[in-house]
């Protein structure tokens, strides 16, 4: 690994009080590097060894978050915002740099690493770039952070290039493979319609085709995680981009156009292997997550809609999934159905001991302690917005929209959470949300005990940024985190 990528790859680990010193950051985030390989006699590959070693990981200083001007009134480009998370930093929860995409309207969305921990053994590849999809705009824009605090666009892979050769639109999640290649799946085919499918990019970031060889069953895609000691990977379904793009309408529901399925694939011969109807109970189940500890099967999803998180595991053979948390819906005046609580975003912590999850229309963040998986019991709840009226202010700021996109500390004591679901989505639900901007808030947890708390010293309000009110979305640090690292 030569110096440069060492600089890179752990500029952020040195806990020195006086964060913002980066020559004497860079050195001894250098010694940490070699340090910490050495005692494990590991490659010098990028993240962790095991998901032990990441909670024992540096803490966090950086944090990326998706921001983005789609559906309001200010005619700008969407970006990548750059946010100073480190308490000792005199620029302490603020947005320090602003990476602006070249065009307008591509509704980035969900983000994700060129390489993460399932890549740790091999020396040559490192965390550098980000691979952020417009979801809206099926444009790909590769960022490269080697200069963490001010990351810097590398490359654009034109929409017009995917369909041609793929016949697929909409890009969703992104996730590193342990041989080097980006997957991403895709919601939609050229004309946006389902199911989709999964796009692969080579190190070169050159489209290498379709992952998948069957994909019988799948009628809608969404989100994914793979699992290859298991030999298996989940995937979820939304809807069609036709179908989402301009809002949600009930109707749409009734009519069959949302995804009620999760699917669990051969890893190895890329086809569906057993697809689950979760019925009536598992209406738009949408984030996927497995435990972090490789040999555990376990693994749960989110139905939105239903409001009902599922947990599955594979017993003789075959994977088993039930209900296990059902939020219940809330009269509400003036709304003619009671109002789900929309699970939106899950995460599970590095520990594999809590689950953490949002409920975009009620308000609030919840926190349950998995350690019997299939019984998860409540230790934790905030209130960040909703519906229900239930939130306090934050630094003054009374808090609008719901609590969404969630990413946790990598030794669980830090969740961070913002407020946007969808451009076209919020401007339904919460329609001040485009004129007042999102939050990004903190949330401190207890991970010996359990318990949440939202801290009152950070607040980002994105509804000042230059252009204009921006939505925040999805975020990562540059270390890795909870929802993007996979060991294998």
């Amino acid at each position: 690994m030569s110096a440069e990528e060492q600089r890179h790859e752990h500029a952020h680990e040195h806990a020195h009080e006086h964060a913002h010193e980066h020559a004497y950051q860079h050195v001894a985030g250098q010694h940490h590097e070699h340090e910490h390989h050495e005692h494990n006699g590991a490659a010098c590959g990028p993240g962790y060894a095991s998901p032990e070693e990441a909670i024992r990981g540096p803490r966090e200083k950086v944090l990326y978050a998706i921001a983005l001007h789609v559906g309001t009134d200010v005619e700008a480009p969407d970006y990548l915002a750059t946010i100073d998370v480190d308490p000792s930093s005199p620029t302490y929860s603020q947005v320090i740099h602003r990476t602006v995409m070249p065009y307008v309207g591509d509704e980035l969305h969900h983000f994700g690493w060129n390489a993460c921990s399932s890549c740790h053994g091999d020396a040559h590849k490192s965390r550098r770039f980000l691979v952020i999809p417009g979801n809206r705009s099926s444009r790909i824009y590769i960022v490269d952070t080697q200069d963490e605090r001010a990351p810097k666009l590398h490359k654009v892979i034109e929409p017009e290039e995917i369909k041609a050769k793929t016949n697929l639109s909409a890009p969703h999640t992104v996730h590193c493979l342990p041989d080097g290649h980006v997957m991403i799946s895709m919601l939609g085919d050229a004309e946006g319609n389902g199911p989709g499918g999964f796009l692969l990019l080579d190190e070169e970031f050159r489209i290498a085709g379709r992952w998948e060889h069957k994909a019988d069953g799948m009628r809608f895609n969404y989100d994914f995680w793979y699992q290859p000691r298991h030999n298996v990977m989940v995937s979820s379904e939304w809807g069609a981009p036709k179908t989402y793009f301009d809002g949600f309408k009930l109707e749409d529901v009734q009519a069959g156009k949302y995804g009620r399925q999760i699917h669990f694939w051969d890893w190895q011969r890329h086809e569906i292997v057993q697809s689950v109807d979760l019925g009536e109970k598992g209406l738009i189940p949408l984030e996927v997550r497995f435990h972090h500890n490789p040999d555990s099967t376990h693994g749960f999803v989110g139905a939105a809609l239903s409001s009902v998180i599922w947990h599955w595991e594979r017993l003789n053979g075959s994977w088993q999934v039930q209900p296990v948390i059902e939020v219940p819906s809330v009269e509400l005046e003036g709304w003619p159905f009671p109002v789900p609580s929309l699970i939106t975003d899950l995460l599970v912590s590095m520990d594999d001991r809590y689950l953490y999850f949002s409920n975009w229309l009620h308000g609030d963040i919840r926190q349950y302690d998995i350690s019997d998986p299939a019984h998860p019991r409540l230790t934790g709840q905030v209130w960040c917005g909703g519906l229900l009226g239930k939130a306090q202010p934050v630094k003054g700021h009374e808090l609008v929209g719901g609590p969404q996109m969630l990413q946790l500390s990598l030794d669980g004591r830090r969740l961070y959470v913002t407020n946007s679901l969808y451009s076209s989505w919020d401007n339904q639900f919460y329609p001040e949300l485009a004129k007042r901007g999102s939050y990004l808030l903190q949330i401190d947890c207890d991970p010996e005990h359990g318990g949440m708390k939202i801290n009152e010293n950070f607040y980002v309000d994105f509804g000042q940024e230059p252009a204009g009110p921006a939505r925040a979305h999805e975020m990562r640090y540059p270390g890795g985190d909870c929802t993007s690292d996979i060991w294998i």
